[in-house]
């Protein structure tokens, strides 16, 4: 790093009221002629400080180096120097800069609105959670225009269902930001302030930041049988033909959930010779399994807490809470992709709908209870027993024959998007089981659901073809998805 000494230096804020035009342009001390003695070469020290252009130079090397906006420079530099060694963050170039040029960046990180590394799909999905209310808002770095921003807003449509829009936040060659140009500002919180005090052309006035995710939780590797006497159960979430579901706390600290297994219901061996697989599956789309208590009944089986419960009880939530479509999409490719990590480890589901998802804070939807069904006993989990077996999600082959594969998985998918589509409707409307295994025996398939555009309804369809070979993998299943999704999202808002 370069750092020259300067005769009579002046303060920082001196510096600051300084133009170019006024200023005497001191000779660049790395060109012939300069006191280049006094110009020292500083050694071993990263660019820490990021600065904006704040007027263009005039020779030509410099100006090459701004190329409007965007550079580091080296913090000891900043102390010792009138000239500082700088990079461009958009070209990569280095060179020598004068420091009254520049003035140092709105740090945006600390701020609660800032979701930095954030892409539209995810703001999208954070933003669609219950914490959040109509206004709530976050920041974000724009991902098809560098050096630009974007502000995603929690709105409601004409129906009273959420929605979220997109407004590109511009910057400006001084380090200014704007949304329309009849109105710009000369810091990110400006900007905030003024939209928080009135629309101005937004779809509404914004609110609170949106609510930030919580972390992943931490969980002791090697707590895996644990004592009964670790959990205290807070509130029962549920209950089951096999047991129930509660919230807990694990050493009065961590909150998990628990399921507890009736007596009876699976083998202690199989179960555990099952649960050592599933412990191993980890993705960002499965529930994961923290623990287990099998030395005495009922069995505990002990997994991360999401608190917006089953995908079905979501999906059957009031109006104003519910997703539409096109965001209803993301929620299936979330599942594929899960899924096809299942797939890539040679693994089966065999219990695949909507009341095996659970969704989180943040709306992130997860498998769960993958592999379960293998090792209930056999007559609490048969055709024979009618509702106890989920015929309605259930491939013809794996009905007939007992034959569970991925490919089966992806008959029952194909229902799940149904489920999904219709907001937790029973597949087969009118139909009792007996009637349903007869007719899709037949070739009879679900029908076009009101409101599903075609396109999406032959992609449900792919999953029900009679020959499991010809049904598609879960990885292009979620490529399908997420370009179904891509292509029906709404666009950036129309600039106010």
């Amino acid at each position: 790093m370069g750092c020259g000494k300067s005769k009579g230096k002046k303060s920082s804020v001196e510096q600051r009221q300084r133009t170019p035009q006024n200023d005497r342009y001191t000779r660049d001390p790395t060109q012939p002629g300069s006191n280049a003695k006094n110009f020292n070469i500083c050694k071993n020290y990263t660019c820490t400080s990021f600065f904006h252009s704040l007027h263009t130079p005039h020779d030509t090397v410099t100006n090459d180096l701004f190329h409007r906006h965007g550079i580091s420079v080296c913090d000891v530099c900043l102390r010792n120097s009138d000239w500082w060694k700088a990079k461009s963050l958009t070209s990569g170039k280095e060179g020598i800069i004068p420091s009254n040029y520049v003035e140092e960046e709105e740090s945006l990180d600390t701020n609660e609105w800032f979701f930095k590394n954030t892409n539209r799909k995810d703001a999208e999905r954070i933003l669609l959670a219950p914490a959040n209310k109509p206004g709530a808002f976050l920041i974000r770095k724009s991902e098809t225009t560098e050096g630009c921003f974007s502000m995603t807003v929690r709105d409601v449509n004409d129906s009273g269902a959420s929605v979220v829009k997109h407004y590109k936040i511009r910057t400006l060659d001084d380090g200014g930001f704007y949304i329309s140009p009849r109105i710009t500002f000369k810091k990110m919180d400006e900007l905030i302030k003024h939209y928080q005090k009135q629309p101005d052309g937004l779809c509404r006035r914004i609110g609170k930041a949106c609510v930030k995710p919580k972390g992943e939780i931490q969980w002791d590797e090697d707590a895996w049988e644990i004592s009964k006497e670790s959990i205290r159960m807070v509130k029962r979430l549920g209950a089951g033909q096999f047991g129930e579901v509660w919230l807990a706390l694990y050493n009065n600290n961590t909150k998990v959930a628990v399921k507890t297994l009736k007596p009876g219901t699976m083998s202690v061996d199989a179960f555990l010779q099952e649960a050592n697989l599933m412990k191993n599956l980890r993705h960002d789309h499965l529930v994961r399994l923290l623990a287990v208590i099998t030395k005495t009944e009922p069995i505990f089986i002990i997994t991360e807490f999401m608190a917006n419960g089953s995908l079905l009880d979501f999906l059957k939530s009031p109006p104003g809470r519910r997703i539409q479509l096109p965001k209803q999409i993301d929620f299936g490719a979330q599942i594929a992709e899960g899924m096809a990590y299942i797939e890539k480890k040679n693994y089966i589901h065999r219990d695949l709908r909507a009341a095996n998802i659970l969704v989180s804070e943040t709306l992130l939807c997860k498998v769960a209870d993958f592999g379960l069904a293998r090792v209930i006993e056999e007559n609490e989990y048969s055709a024979s027993e009618g509702a106890k077996f989920p015929i309605k999600w259930t491939a013809p082959e794996a009905i007939n024959y007992g034959s569970f594969t991925i490919k089966s998985d992806m008959w029952s998918f194909g229902i799940l998007l149904y489920e999904i589509i219709t907001h937790g409707k029973i597949p087969y409307t009118g139909l009792n089981n007996a009637e349903v295994m007869a007719r899709v025996q037949r070739g009879y398939r679900i029908p076009q659901p009101e409101l599903c555009p075609s396109k999406l309804y032959e992609i449900m369809t792919t999953c029900w073809k009679s020959s499991p070979e010809e049904r598609p993998t879960f990885d292009y299943m979620q490529s399908i998805l997420e370009d179904y999704f891509t292509a029906t999202e709404d666009q950036y808002q129309q600039q106010p």
